[in-house]
């Protein structure tokens, strides 16, 4: 499902003394199928873009095209119910949204609401429950019983109930240790590729972005600033240091590796991998070279 931001503005509190203006004419193409991330400094704008890519949100000007449902400002958007069923967001601590009794009617609530059978949505509640890395005996659980982990993998699966064709990730990997990142970052690409998603993910960590998109924005002061691919974003230190970021530890590293060396990689290098082997391939020419 394509998406498609056009000269998009919004204010909070419009037309009161608290008027706040947090997008300005943000232009954001995002393609079907792709890995986007979207970064930048705390109240760049990435949580008010987040909430209009299921219509949370609508905008103050500007039109946003969600599949074949286009919402414009001043208009009223008619049905969005597909919008929100098509466009899931696992939010910061998705764990906050579990409510019911047990695992199982937490993650069938959604498709039933969207009038899924209660057969045919248990049966996704299986699947998904194992899909997520859970085994099924949590179905009968209270999710307040669980582990914080385990609670937010159950929130996922909740939305991944939903069968959207986007999932908007907002700093999913909040309040997790290093391993606890990777697997729940790990899991949703492979998602992604599984189920051919498209897949946002709206984040302050310049490592997942580096690791996992295929595309980044820059969010700065309400505004679209840069889009490129994760060399293209990364590989400029200067560009970067202008809109208050830095680029990840392991281009960082690479660059005073370089300095070190006297040499220069033959690429940009986005994961620990790529650079351990970029390394041993130079050191390997060299020393044929000798």
């Amino acid at each position: 499902m394509d998406i498609q931001l056009q000269k998009v503005s919004y204010a909070y509190a419009q037309g009161t003394p608290f008027e706040k203006r947090a997008l300005f004419d943000v232009e954001l193409a995002i393609p079907s199928g792709s890995y986007q991330a979207i970064i930048g400094h705390t109240g760049s704008g990435k949580s008010t873009i987040l909430q209009h890519l299921n219509a949370l949100l609508k905008p103050t000007e500007g039109t946003i095209q969600i599949g074949d449902k286009t919402i414009t400002a001043g208009k009223k958007a008619k049905d969005l119910k597909p919008v929100r069923q098509k466009v899931g967001i696992v939010f910061q601590f998705p764990e906050h949204q579990l409510f019911e009794e047990t695992v199982l009617k937490d993650i069938i609530f959604g498709p039933m609401n969207f009038g899924i059978s209660e057969d045919e949505a248990t049966k996704r509640a299986h699947h998904l429950i194992e899909l997520v890395g859970l085994p099924l005996t949590v179905l009968d659980k209270s999710p307040f019983d669980l582990s914080g982990g385990q609670m937010r993998r159950v929130a996922i699966a909740g939305v991944l109930a939903m069968e959207p064709e986007v999932i908007v990730l907002d700093e999913p990997t909040a309040g997790l240790d290093p391993r606890g990142r990777k697997e729940i970052m790990d899991l949703f690409l492979q998602l992604h590729k599984a189920r051919n998603l498209t897949t946002i993910l709206v984040t302050h960590s310049m490592e997942d972005a580096a690791r996992y998109a295929d595309r980044i924005a820059i969010m700065h002061e309400g505004k679209c600033v840069l889009t490129g691919n994760p060399a293209e974003i990364f590989g400029n230190a200067e560009q970067l240091a202008k809109y208050r970021l830095e680029p990840p530890r392991i281009v960082r590293f690479q660059r005073e590796f370089e300095e070190k060396v006297g040499r220069k990689l033959p690429t940009l290098c986005l994961t620990e991998e790529e650079l351990a082997s970029a390394i041993t391939e130079a050191v390997r020419e060299e020393r044929a070279g000798q």
